[in-house]
């Protein structure tokens, strides 16, 4: 039998959830709670309509309380915000038993507990919005007290929950106590909802893809593998969803979409999560041209509904989403921010133009990784406006159509935003013996030790040899876009449940590990009880107070135990 390691409060805290039991009272009741007021609704509208809230009943956690005798004031937060409310004695208690509130609330509920209150709406003589406390109901009681954060007059926090990799790993104690920081992920329902309207508007059609893949495809990256027992066959988390989209191209529809998770089993970093929110939509008809339009038109549409404006505030740039933006080709944005002209380098010049560079590369990387690894380091951090870079190197783009007019380039842009990449379309390659090629390519890189260099997909190129039309498809990094239109710098803060190194767990430690140093097993909840988690912090207690408080909380807890002799509990310290 282990034996978690709690601490003074959670055991207080344990015993009081029992003593409520003890009167009857069962601290997480079954039954609906009729909530029909919200603590933001009440502030924002009781001045103007103070009749609609003669009733209410409205719920929370208690978030701080100040206890005066027969009265007390509470202050609870639901998902709206915090309210004040009054309790009174005589109100909660009407009859001659006062437990529930000399007892139950005074000394049995704590900071973090949920209650239900019914009352009614009112304002104090200090003029504060007030709920008056008509019946309490203990909801949920808390077993682990939050932290404590400290706010001033202003309600701005000095001494707060910031660690970042508890606020990550414990996001559901994070959001309660930094309650702003829902505003976050409000607003990134609210990008993903307009984008998803936008693209209804349009007549296009929301699909689901699979997720287990035979064959990763759709991007380079490194993919997360799997086993599927009952067909005995290996299968890949998804690292894009691209392939299938085409598929449904084919099929007939004109424009699909979707919004998925995609895994990809690489670093991680202020702008990587290996599981991340991708969009992807591919829409027939049209190309690469049309879609930097569309783009424009969707992020400001998208820019104003999350903030009111086509400006966003990024850090210390203002960032104007609204269209057009720059475009410059691969080449010469290379050329602008280099002075160097890549353009017509075999593989051998790229890789000494990148040693020259200080440009970290190995002999697994192709020609278009190499320019890449050129662009990354050397062209990204000036693009701070929203900027398309296009005209990629065929090498770099085994999906999409060669140019019109020039040759060794496809038709590709990637859309930056404050020195990153949020977005990549392509007018998509439909020539069935083409893309077979471009494949095959991929698999003489795959050959040099290139993990992420494409599969052959022989179902996607059978579905392209039944014919699909001219098309282009976007992929749009949700995470990224959420970081820009909220000013956040880190992929982490965009994220509920960012991925977090395994938590360090403390021993655990066991009845035996006491029984080991002579303590009788009977015995060893009251050490526990006494504040002792760990025989080592037994050992450094002074053993004849050890031995007098094992009386004492014998004779306090009324136990029928046998009490061990002095000489024993001495032994236990050898």
């Amino acid at each position: 039998m282990s034996i978690a390691a709690l601490s003074e409060q959670e055991i207080l805290r344990r015993e009081s959830l029992q003593q409520l039991r003890a009167l009857g009272i069962e601290p997480y009741p079954a039954e609906a709670y009729p909530v029909n007021a919200w603590a933001k609704d009440i502030r924002d509208n009781f001045n103007s309509k103070p009749d609609a809230y003669k009733q209410v009943y409205i719920a929370g956690r208690i978030m701080s309380r100040r206890i005066m005798g027969s009265a007390s004031f509470v202050e609870i937060q639901d998902s709206t915000g915090r309210i004040q409310v009054y309790l009174k004695r005589d109100d909660i208690c009407p009859d001659e038993d006062k437990t529930l509130y000399n007892t139950v609330f005074k000394k049995l509920l704590d900071i973090g507990d949920y209650i239900g209150i019914k009352g009614y709406v009112f304002l104090t003589q200090t003029g504060e919005i007030s709920v008056h406390t008509e019946e309490l109901t203990i909801l949920a009681k808390s077993l682990k007290p939050l932290p404590v954060v400290k706010r001033d007059e202003s309600g701005n926090i000095y001494d707060g929950f910031t660690d970042p990799e508890l606020r990550y790993r414990q996001r559901y104690v994070d959001l309660t106590v930094n309650p702003e920081f829902k505003e976050i992920f409000i607003k990134r329902t609210k990008v993903i909802s307009t984008m998803r309207n936008y693209f209804n508007e349009q007549g296009w059609l929301e699909v689901e893809t699979p997720i287990l893949q035979a064959v990763h495809g759709g991007a380079a990256a490194r993919p997360f593998a799997t086993h599927h027992n009952t067909l005995d066959m290996p299968l890949y988390l998804r690292i894009a969803n691209e392939l299938y989209l085409k598929r449904l191209i084919v099929a007939g529809f004109d424009g699909v979409y979707e919004f998925g998770k995609m895994f990809r089993n690489e670093g991680m970093d202020r702008t990587h999560n290996p599981e991340f929110t991708s969009m992807e939509i591919y829409v027939a008809y049209k190309d690469y041209v049309w879609m930097m339009e569309m783009v424009e038109n969707c992020l400001e549409k998208v820019a104003t509904e999350v903030n009111g404006s086509t400006l966003v505030k990024v850090g210390d740039h203002e960032i104007n989403f609204a269209g057009p933006y720059e475009r410059l080709s691969m080449y010469d944005s290379i050329f602008k921010y280099t002075g160097i002209d890549v353009s017509n380098m075999d593989e051998h010049a790229l890789r000494q133009t990148c040693r020259d560079l200080a440009i970290e590369v190995d002999n697994t990387m192709g020609k278009g990784k190499l320019i890449d690894e050129i662009f990354s380091a050397k062209v990204e951090a000036n693009l701070i406006q929203p900027t398309y870079i296009t005209d990629y190197p065929v090498e770099m783009t085994p999906l999409a159509k060669k140019h019109r007019t020039k040759e060794g380039l496809v038709e590709r842009f990637e859309l930056f935003v404050n020195g990153k990449e949020i977005g990549n379309a392509y007018s998509e390659l439909n020539d069935p013996l083409d893309q077979r090629q471009r494949l095959e390519d991929q698999l003489l890189l795959a050959g040099r030790g290139d993990e992420e260099a494409m599969a052959m997909d022989e179902d996607f190129l059978r579905s392209l040899e039944y014919g699909m039309p001219p098309t282009s498809g976007l992929g749009i990094g949700i995470d990224r876009l959420v970081m820009l239109m909220t000013n956040q710098s880190t992929i982490q803060e965009v994220l509920f449940f960012p991925q977090m190194r395994p938590e360090k767990k403390a021993k655990v430690i066991t009845i035996d590990d006491f029984v080991n140093i002579g303590v009788p097993a009977e015995w060893v909840p009251v050490i526990n009880k006494m504040g002792f988690n760990t025989p080592e912090e037994l050992k450094a207690a002074n053993p004849n107070k050890v031995f007098n408080d094992l009386g004492g909380m014998r004779k306090k807890l009324k136990l029928d135990l046998t009490m061990p002799d002095k000489d024993s509990v001495m032994a236990w310290f050898a």
